[in-house]
């Protein structure tokens, strides 16, 4: 006796595939960018994530998952880091079409995180598409802190940032840092799927719409805390933006005429505590004139400030030349100097087999040794900053290590490379995370902008507008204390990740994936 096939489900039409599982994540993930400065619509990347979890949820196979999660992250990247091409084309001077494609290749190799995160959650979670719901939250959050440290890491434009300062679940960040905010994100993400996959009132339904609404309760009540205290007076701050276009900045015709400008602003700032941006005196520190060096720390003695200025140092050792890109201290107690520890891939640093793209881009400088690891906090009119050059303050697991001694964080950054795009606000707003995961204030000299004091809730205090010559003071508060992601790092949003993943494992079923 036989026993009776039952048919194969109908297939998929192929464009209904395209569409729902490439296009859809797709346009997604390039609508991700309006949560981000300068747009700031916190809600999108939310909604933007629930569409590509619900593709998740009922994906036919890791494969297609996987699919969808690239398509999403090549949205994602192209859309949020376009400014890349403005770097190596305008300023880098490469070809535009292979610029183009040097681009295309960086944010396609940038989604294929996503898409493992798609794998992941389909292979590991099972068939239901509500254990699906649990892992992709962990499994995307875990790909993008992955993204902060592969190949010395890009952890920029992560998720989380999005919501600083203005949504309730910005108030993740100082208890959990950003990859705790993009986890709450990303649970909200999961959450609306799960709400709007019925229209029934189910005891399912009633929940995931208590958990949504409990997540930004806790996220908005964590707002309210004050982590830190003031630890003395106001400081007043001139932060300097001295608006040099790059293509000139290292130009033997520009050198004198780019001293002179500092040196007045440096004069006529009213201040105790004067910074200039990363590089802002385009020589070697030992090339600078001696009267020049003399002028400066004459003045700091009659006016009673101190300087901190961006510049190049080169030292030999061992008949080896080492270039550091330092924030050194003029006045005060003397000589010291902080010097950049997270060096940019090929814009400061050629890694090991890449020379030869040195003959393509054509950028000064582009080979950096590393300061060291640990470094003290830069003390300044009797205040001790921790110091970060251009984009290590993306990094908020490295700014922490200046804590709890440091009261004031402070960012030097030339952001002249990207032109006019996207990247200086973008910038901004990761200096916003830092000041929110620290509960300290955050003041930044830049070269172009985007120059701004921020508050230790995340807020913008003041900020000069982009290109332009100009001088921001800031009265900037101390602040002592710990936040509990100061103390702990990135430890307890891994450890809830592991706890998702755990229990979507545990939770393996065969039920349907449609949703």
């Amino acid at each position: 006796m036989t026993r009776e096939v039952p048919p194969a489900p109908p297939a998929v039409p192929a464009a209904r595939v395209l569409a729902w599982g490439l296009l859809l994540p797709l346009a997604a993930g390039a609508l991700c960018v309006l949560g981000f400065a300068p747009f700031r619509a916190w809600p999108v990347p939310i909604v933007a994530l629930a569409v590509l979890f619900a593709v998740w949820a009922r994906s036919g196979s890791a494969l297609q998952a996987a699919l969808s999660g690239f398509a999403f992250g090549l949205g994602y990247f192209l859309a949020g880091v376009s400014w890349v091409f403005v770097s190596l084309h305008f300023y880098g001077e490469m070809n535009a079409l292979l610029a183009a494609l040097a681009t295309f290749l960086f944010c396609a190799f940038l989604a294929l995180l996503p898409a493992i995160a798609g794998w992941l959650t389909v292979r590991v979670a099972g068939a239901a598409a509500s254990n699906r719901l649990w892992l992709a939250p962990a499994a995307f959050v875990a790909c993008e802190w992955l993204r902060g440290w592969i190949f010395t890491g890009f952890p920029w434009i992560g998720i989380g940032t999005s919501q600083v300062p203005d949504s309730p679940l910005a108030g993740f960040a100082p208890v959990f840092g950003a990859y705790g905010t993009s986890l709450a994100a990303a649970a909200a993400a999961a959450l609306l799927v799960a709400i709007v996959r019925s229209f029934a009132l189910s005891r399912a339904r009633i929940v995931a719409i208590a958990a949504f609404a409990a997540l930004f309760a806790f996220g908005g009540a964590a707002r309210m805390v004050s982590w830190t205290q003031p630890s003395g007076a106001p400081l007043s701050v001139a932060l300097l933006q001295g608006n040099v276009p790059q293509e000139l900045k290292w130009r033997d015709e520009t050198f004198m005429a780019t001293l002179v400008d500092y040196r007045r602003m440096i004069f006529d700032a009213d201040a105790k505590v004067v910074i200039l941006p990363e590089t802002a005196l385009p020589a070697f520190w030992d090339q600078l004139p001696a009267d020049y060096i003399a002028s400066l720390r004459e003045h700091t003695r009659q006016a009673g400030k101190e300087i901190l200025v961006g510049i190049v140092e080169r030292e030999t050792r061992n008949g080896q030349r080492d270039y550091y890109n330092s924030v050194t201290r003029i006045g005060g107690a003397g000589p010291a100097t902080y010097r950049k520890r997270h060096l940019v891939p090929f814009g400061e640093f050629v890694p090991v087999g890449f020379h030869w793209v040195l003959a393509i881009l054509h950028i000064p400088l582009s080979d950096f040794a590393r300061g060291p690891a640990v470094q003290p906090p830069l003390e300044a009119g009797g205040v001790k900053f921790a110091v970060a050059i251009c984009y290590e303050d993306l990094f908020g697991e490295e700014m922490i290590d200046f804590l709890p001694e440091a009261q004031v964080l402070l960012n030097a950054s030339n952001m002249a490379w990207f032109g006019d795009s996207l990247a200086p606000d973008q910038h901004l707003q990761a200096s916003q995370m830092r000041a929110l995961e620290t509960g300290r204030w955050m003041v930044r000299a830049t070269n172009t902008g985007a120059t701004a004091a921020i508050d230790e809730r995340g807020r913008v205090v003041s900020r000069l507008p982009t290109f332009t010559k100009a001088t921001l003071v800031a009265n900037v508060v101390p602040r002592t204390g710990s936040t509990p992601y100061s103390r702990w790092g990135n430890y307890p949003a891994l450890v809830l990740m592991a706890l998702l993943a755990f229990r979507a494992s545990r939770h393996r079923g065969a039920g349907p994936a449609r949703v």
